[in-house]
């Protein structure tokens, strides 16, 4: 792997605490993008960590040049300030797999966390499955009044999530039925991530408010720390929000959703479970089915990381398995079901 950091105090911890690691391999650091330009090519890293504020060159053009021309996994290493928050954000959406937030301006105090995330993160994304960079989701026209649905739409994601989400809600209609989601990312992204997926999707999105109407014509994306369920509210439903325990070690988690629309929707729902590391949502997913909802997990060949789509593949949870592209029409028309299926023993 290669580390590409314009401070030398990062380069060298950053090497130390991944080089100490007999499964990581650092074959070398760069100063700025156009040293790991030159570095990429001659060495052939199989990850990157970035940073975002460097000089000649920022950490999000780079990124954009790479996943055009060279894409491969990237970890992105950045401040946890508004700004950094927002450029995160945007290094995501362009395909980086995950992020982890420097600690302070101190780096010398309190790294045991930061040095673990950056590990952890470094394996994952060695296992990413890297798509090209094509052109981002087109802008679409003010949308119009919402329609009337007689079903909902809930999805989970986590790892390559924020990609994903955005190739799914370009190709929704204005007046699309009532759409939860419930992606893993902390807190302080949520309201920027809400905002950044607003502007490409016809529909409105936003994040979610308790005991807010669900509505068509909205997306309602589950607040970074708490759990989103829907509760009955006469012919409707209600968002719903709580900071309850974590669920297979999340809050918000995928599977509280869905086992709150398993409960309640009566079959007239769908459930999607987009790319993700682990297993949140798989068995939720296997709940919405047994109660007669449609199910959809994405596919390997589109996923970042095929880990939660793939545990609920294993559980036999989806009615379809779909590539990314395929997903967006599916949500928007509920197939006919007879009756719930029969729950597995």
């Amino acid at each position: 792997m290669l580390i590409v950091d314009d401070s030398a105090l990062v380069r060298e911890m950053l090497k130390s605490a991944l080089s100490s690691c007999d499964d990581i391999d650092v074959v070398g650091t760069a100063t700025d993008p156009y040293q790991a330009r030159s570095l990429i090519k001659q060495l052939q890293p199989d990850v990157l960590t970035l940073d975002v504020e460097m000089p000649k060159m920022d950490g999000i053009a780079f990124l954009r040049n790479l996943m055009k021309l060279r894409p491969m996994p990237v970890v992105m290493v950045s401040t946890t300030t508004a700004k950094g928050s927002e450029n995160t954000l945007r290094a995501l959406e362009l395909g980086a797999v995950d992020y982890v937030g420097k600690p302070s301006a101190d780096l010398a105090g309190n790294t045991g966390r930061f040095f673990e995330e950056v590990r952890a993160k470094v394996r994952i994304a060695a296992e990413a499955n890297i798509s090209p960079l094509t052109q981002r989701p087109a802008i679409s026209t003010p949308p119009a009044a919402p329609a009337a649905h007689d079903h909902i739409v809930a999805i989970g994601a986590s790892t390559g999530g924020t990609q994903a989400l955005r190739t799914i809600l370009a190709n929704v209609p204005a007046a699309c039925p009532p759409i939860l989601i419930v992606e893993h990312i902390p807190p302080w992204f949520c309201s920027s991530h809400a905002a950044r997926l607003d502007e490409i999707c016809p529909a409105k999105v936003l994040q979610a408010q308790d005991d807010q109407p669900v509505q068509s014509g909205t997306v309602y994306i589950a607040p970074g720390d708490r759990h989103l369920t829907i509760e009955r509210a006469g012919r409707g439903y209600l968002c719903r929000l709580n900071s309850g325990a974590k669920v297979n070690r999340h809050r918000p988690s995928v599977g509280v959703l869905f086992d709150s629309v398993s409960k309640l929707a009566n079959g007239r729902a769908i459930g999607a479970l987009l790319t993700g590391l682990g297993a949140d949502g798989a068995e939720g997913l296997l709940n919405m089915r047994n109660s007669g909802c449609h199910t959809i997990a994405q596919d390997k060949a589109s996923s970042v990381i095929w880990g939660m789509p793939k545990a609920a593949v294993a559980l036999d949870a989806a009615d379809q398995v779909l590539g990314l592209s395929q997903i967006a029409p599916q949500l928007m028309q509920l197939p006919s079901r007879a009756s719930p299926r029969r729950k597995r023993a």
